[in-house]
């Protein structure tokens, strides 16, 4: 993976919707796991509705991250298609433990609204381009 700078820096090149915030929250909060991180931004923001966006190959191997069936419960999360990895998040440990819990992707737009344990699968249009190329800017 590469140093926190570098991925922070690309994301704000990236991220051009004035609806998408880039910070370096995670940084200043001094988290190093996803659910520390989400459990801390919940507490400063209770106000506020997250939804944790994430590929399907991280559905894949969730099950082996840190208090992973906590951080079900702690926001909605958005899983988005990413070859080649759909057939195994949909087969997935978290996937079948959380099946009872996964809204149509034609709810998706509710699922700030919506109480976690709550997630969707979204079937997108697959990027020609592999994560390293996006990263060196070559889309």
């Amino acid at each position: 993976m590469a140093p926190f700078e570098t991925r922070f820096e690309a994301a704000k090149r990236i991220a051009r919707d004035p609806r998408i915030v880039v910070t370096d929250m995670e940084a200043r909060l001094g988290t190093r796991f996803s659910v520390d991180t989400l459990s801390a931004l919940t507490r400063c923001f209770p106000e506020k509705n997250f939804v944790w966006i994430v590929g399907a190959d991280i559905l894949a191997e969730f099950s082996r991250w840190k208090d992973w069936r906590r951080l079900f419960g702690l926001v909605p999360i958005a899983v988005f298609d990413r070859a080649p990895y759909s057939v195994h998040a949909l087969a997935s440990t978290a996937a079948r433990c959380f099946a009872s819990n996964r809204i149509a992707p034609t709810h998706a737009r509710t699922l700030a609204d919506r109480r976690p344990p709550a997630w969707t699968y979204c079937p997108i249009p697959r990027h020609p381009a592999n994560a390293t190329e996006i990263r060196a800017g070559r889309f």
